[in-house]
């Protein structure tokens, strides 16, 4: 059996097709443009299953490629038979309007329990939280979205922040600089906020700027323009990455781009085009997700953006190891978790048994 290979991490993270690695997956996984794989539902069938697959995407090199899902919960789980139902975030969003302490408690416990049962399994990153505006204006962001008040989001989204990094997950921000104050979903078409800046910054970005003051690891770009800021989408606006975000707010973190498959990229070139554009803005890391051949496409030709400092960004978004599933639902702090569920969202789904 032949040893890790040892390289950098690339700027490229992409999906593969089923719950096993094939031996062209393998050597795709293997070229130093790759330096990640995102999970969906279609690669999920149990947590041993889970645990087999990302020992072997781990054990393609190192250091170990990033294995990184959306698991929000609500609408937003990947996984399910065998991992806890969680409710939408807009609901710790509902408890913080009677009682602002016991959201936060909440947010903390469950922020620790969706983390705790992915690096259990072997994953790195879930994607969460969520800090756009709930406002109802956004259908594809809806209940995702922790409250309609930023300072509340980032009061729930700190609480579940710290849950997370107590489970030993970075967590990342989403969708920078908000997304929830556009009604066109960017899966479908490109949204165009006409705001005025001052709006967008004292509002929407309000949670992002209290969460990278709180020591957020990462965000997620949005796929949105900001017409009163730049003609750009975000995620390839160097106004947003390195002069707002990078520069104004100080974030040192890791930034990656929403998918670049989304509808609303389509308009700014191949993939080749917008992957390039994306890290040119300061992007750390790009998504290249379900068109295999899209990816095959890009890679070899990412070399210009071997960053030194994206490498680190990117290594110290690893997941810490914990125990495994088996080890973890015996603690005692999975089983209260698992009571404050049942409190706030009673459901039979919460039987794993």
């Amino acid at each position: 059996m032949s040893l890790p290979r040892e390289m950098s991490l690339g700027p490229l993270m992409t999906d593969i097709a089923g719950t096993s690695l094939t031996p062209d997956e393998r050597e795709m996984l293997l070229h130093p443009d790759v330096g990640g794989v995102i999970l969906f539902s279609r690669n999920y069938e149990s947590p041993g299953q889970l645990a087999a697959l990302t020992s072997e995407i781990h054990a393609l090199r190192q250091p170990r490629l990033l294995i990184a899902v959306d698991q929000e919960g609500g609408r937003v789980q990947r996984f399910h038979e065998g991992f806890t139902p969680l409710p939408p975030a807009a609901r710790y969003g509902e408890l913080y309007e009677s009682n602002r302490r016991e959201a936060q408690s909440v947010a903390t416990e469950i922020g620790w329990l969706m983390a705790a049962e992915l690096i259990a399994t072997g994953v790195d990153i879930s994607f969460a939280p969520v800090l756009d505006l709930g406002r109802g204006i956004s259908t594809v962001i809806g209940d995702r979205a922790l409250h309609a008040d930023p300072q509340v989001i980032a009061e729930l989204a700190h609480a579940w922040m710290r849950g997370m990094n107590e489970a030993g997950m970075a967590a990342t921000g989403k969708h920078f600089p908000g997304h929830g104050s556009v009604r066109p979903d960017s899966h479908q078409e490109l949204p165009q906020d006409h705001r005025p800046a001052a709006d967008i910054l004292t509002d929407d970005m309000l949670p992002f700027e209290r969460m990278i003051h709180y020591g957020l690891p990462a965000v997620m770009m949005s796929h949105v323009v900001y017409s009163q800021c730049d003609a750009m989408p975000a995620g390839f606006s160097s106004y947003w990455i390195a002069r707002v975000l990078r520069g104004e707010l100080g974030f040192q973190g890791a930034v990656f781009s929403d998918d670049l498959s989304m509808k609303a990229t389509e308009v700014f070139g191949g993939y080749l085009q917008r992957a390039r554009m994306a890290l040119a803005a300061g992007c750390d890391m790009v998504l290249v997700c379900n068109n295999p051949q899209a990816r095959d496409d890009l890679l070899g030709k990412l070399r210009d953006f071997d960053n030194p400092v994206s490498h680190l960004r990117l290594v110290r978004m690893h997941g810490k190891p914990g125990p495994d599933l088996a080890g973890l639902r015996k603690t005692r702090r999975w089983q209260r978790a698992r009571d404050i569920l049942r409190d706030i969202d009673p459901e039979p789904s919460l039987d794993l048994e």
